[in-house]
């Protein structure tokens, strides 16, 4: 037995080893932002799949990777959740657990070509079907996609407006397939060489034939962002910078001005001295503001958080209220089951209540966007349909400051980057601490991001475009292939199985006996 085999056969060390191949891919997210090293970070992980010493130890392995990733990812939330983030890492790790069996059954021993080709397609779909059932909203959203950490890569923005973040991930994961190959398999390096090929010619083709959106004029968008405002009497003391910061803005001509999310600490019904003063400073601007507002409703029960757009007449009626809500920060999952969660983090005391809608409001002169509140702009669908709906600038009010000092907020600002790329629509991203950032419509960065120690108001030249993306147009059509992918798999090997059954010769049964009860002999 090899020496590195020996010390692998230690499932102590191995699950070790798993979880922290599991967290490498974090380092190609902001804060590293080492956007090239996601194209390799898999490697490892691969590597000790395939070499597990059955498929129920590689299915662990891809567990105890899932774990690694999930917490390496969310580590920023330990302060909050404390022993929970690592309940929730071990939850959603398990997604990995079909994803391990794969690369063993795919990679493992000595592959053929044909499994090797196999494993090209088979493995990213195999990680899509993880991030597509992570992404749905009650276990945490699409935080921390695969795909999300080429958001300052030219080409793979292009290739986001074709197929979306999910697009990039399948490719990411095929990279990384095609580089362990190439490393451990060497009898398979064509097809590996090939699906390297492959990668290179759709990121080239999509940069050519991909169509680009088109500009029809510019507007000019402000953001407000306040910063750290804390202790006795906040919300009414963050009002007041957010006025003095805004005054600011006065005679610059503006289309829009946005504030972050729960700028506004109460029901703009119950304290009508606060509409006022936000409707003078929309008079005093020449421009409408969008706040958000994160406060119990005068007009029915419940806490909501919501878009609110005030014109120089006051709130215009137009009012977007956050659909998709933060687990435990803004409402705890199975409170009967999970409420205990209060009291060992910093959890959500009462539900925030949903909206039902998303909405697309008209700001004046044509120009029409539509609101996300918080982790809502990770979702690629919302921004689709907004920009299906006819927004012409998406915007996304938040607040990251529980989180100041960690890469949460640059996390979040880079989210932006592939939602404009994906929809062709430039994208706000506004907070209350930073970091505030602004995209154009292929996803290149506008100016400079207002920074976690900022306390500012910055006007940005927003280019605005029309057309429509492939991905607007199809959707997730790289989800439905990678499904498609895995159910073509599992049928083959359903019937390689029945193959096998069928040609195993019977089992021989037990010897005759005689009428005296020995056993008969042959021949005889």
């Amino acid at each position: 037995m090899h020496k590195s085999d020996h010390w692998l056969a230690s499932p102590w060390r191995r699950s070790v080893l798993a979880v922290l191949a599991g967290a490498l891919p974090v380092l190609a997210f902001p804060g590293p932002a080492l956007w090239w090293w996601a194209w390799f970070a898999l490697v490892p992980w691969i590597l000790l799949a395939r070499t597990a010493p059955g498929g129920k130890r590689a299915a662990y392995d891809g567990w105890c990777g899932g774990f690694g990733f999930v917490l390496a990812m969310h580590h920023w939330l330990l302060p909050n959740l404390h022993v929970f983030t690592f309940v929730i890492a071990a939850l959603l790790g398990a997604l990995w657990v079909p994803w391990g069996r794969l690369v063993h059954r795919t990679l493992g021993g000595t592959p053929s070509a044909g499994r090797v080709a196999a494993a090209l397609v088979v493995l990213p779909s195999g990680w899509l079907l993880a991030e597509l059932v992570r992404s749905w909203q009650g276990l945490g959203g699409p935080w921390g996609m695969l795909g999300a950490s080429q958001w300052q890569v030219a080409p793979a923005l292009r290739l986001a407006s074709v197929g979306g973040v999910w697009l990039l991930s399948f490719l990411v994961v095929a990279v990384n397939v095609a580089v362990a190959v190439l490393v451990a398999v060497r009898r398979a390096r064509v097809p590996a060489l090939a699906g390297l090929v492959a990668t290179a010619a759709a990121t080239s083709a999509a940069w050519v034939w991909s169509p680009r959106p088109d500009p029809d004029g510019r507007a000019a968008i402000a953001v407000v962002q306040p910063g750290v405002v804390a202790g006795a009497d906040s919300a009414d003391r963050r009002f007041d910078r957010e006025e003095q910061l805004t005054r600011r803005l006065a005679d610059r001509d503006l289309d829009l001005i946005v504030w972050g999310e729960s700028s506004v600490g109460f029901d703009l019904d119950d304290r009508p001295d606060l509409a006022r003063r936000l409707a003078a400073l929309s008079r005093e601007t020449g421009a409408d503001i969008l706040v958000n507002v994160d406060a119990r409703r005068s007009d029915k029960p419940g806490i909501y958080k919501s878009s609110v757009l005030v014109g120089p007449q006051g709130p215009t009626g137009d009012r977007y209220d956050k659909m998709r809500l933060v687990p435990f920060g803004e409402y705890v999952p199975f409170r009967s089951l999970l409420g205990w969660a209060t009291s060992v983090g910093k959890a959500a005391g009462e539900d925030r209540r949903r909206g039902t809608e998303q909405v697309v409001m008209d700001v004046g002169d044509g120009l029409r966007i539509g609101p996300m509140v918080c982790f809502e702009s990770a979702f690629p669908d919302m921004s689709r349909s907004l920009a299906a709906d006819g927004a012409d600038v998406l915007v996304a009010q938040s607040s990251t400051s529980t989180f100041q000092h960690t890469w949460a907020p640059e996390q979040h600002a880079s989210l932006a980057a592939l939602r404009a790329a994906e929809t062709g629509r430039p994208m706000v991203h506004a907070t209350l601490t930073g970091v505030s950032a602004v995209y154009d419509a292929n996803g290149a960065r506008i100016g400079s991001w207002l920074g976690t120690d900022a306390s500012a108001s910055r006007v940005y030249e927003v280019p605005v475009t029309h057309g429509t993306t492939p991905y607007v147009r199809y959707g997730d059509w790289t989800v439905y292939a990678a499904l498609g992918t895995l159910a073509a798999w599992g049928a083959a090997e359903g019937v390689r199985v029945v193959r096998i059954r069928r040609g195993r010769p019977a089992r021989p049964g037990p010897p005759a006996r005689t009428a005296h009860g020995s056993p008969a002999r042959p021949g005889r």
